[in-house]
């Protein structure tokens, strides 16, 4: 068992650009948060593994290029890996639990 202790390490700043921080990563998985300020900007690119999005704080959306959904605490969206995806109109501070199976980055050509 492995508790992760970085929740100080997470948060959207005012103001701020969109903060990622990676709190776990094994061959097979990887956790981490990613905090967008209200009004902010996501500027994310398609990943290479499937991720699940859980909301843990704030409001906004998820749009992809068919679809778009409303998200607030407990959200939870699975995105396949490849769908380009981005969150917008975000009229809270945004904190989202964020996980890659496999873990982000693995998936990517050499």
């Amino acid at each position: 068992m492995q508790v992760l202790r970085d929740a100080d390490r997470f948060g959207a700043q005012p103001g701020g650009a969109p903060h990622w921080v990676e709190h776990l990563s094994v061959r097979d998985l990887s956790v981490g948060t990613y905090s967008i300020p209200s009004g902010g900007i996501d500027t994310q690119e398609p990943h290479t593994e499937d991720e699940v999005y859980v909301v843990l704080r704030g409001r906004g959306a998820l749009r992809t290029p068919t679809a778009s959904a409303e998200v607030a605490p407990g959200t939870t969206v699975y995105v396949p890996a490849g769908e380009p995806h981005h969150f917008v109109d975000i009229v809270e501070d945004l904190v989202v639990l964020v996980l890659f199976a496999p873990a982000e980055g693995s998936q990517a050509s050499p």
